[in-house]
């Protein structure tokens, strides 16, 4: 069981995490460039909250929201 545990910890120290390595060892040369996924991160987020925020305009134009008082039932 305890060769079990340590195939895991090889599988994710020496394959997996490789990449994460290289992007910290590349940090001390480049901020910009290890951080890249970060910044790929970020846009997707703001065109995806743009998107819903561009959906949520065109639902409240149509007034198809029911935004009356008693629409909860917690107001």
């Amino acid at each position: 069981m305890k060769d079990f545990f340590y195939a895991i910890q090889d599988l994710f120290v020496n394959f997996l995490f490789k990449p994460f390595d290289w992007l910290a060892s590349l940090e001390l040369e480049n901020w910009w460039t290890a951080n890249t996924v970060s910044w790929i991160f970020i846009i997707i987020g703001i065109v995806a909250m743009a998107y819903w925020m561009k959906e949520l305009k065109k639902y409240n134009d149509n007034n198809e929201e029911d935004k009356s008082i008693s629409s909860h039932s917690y107001l």
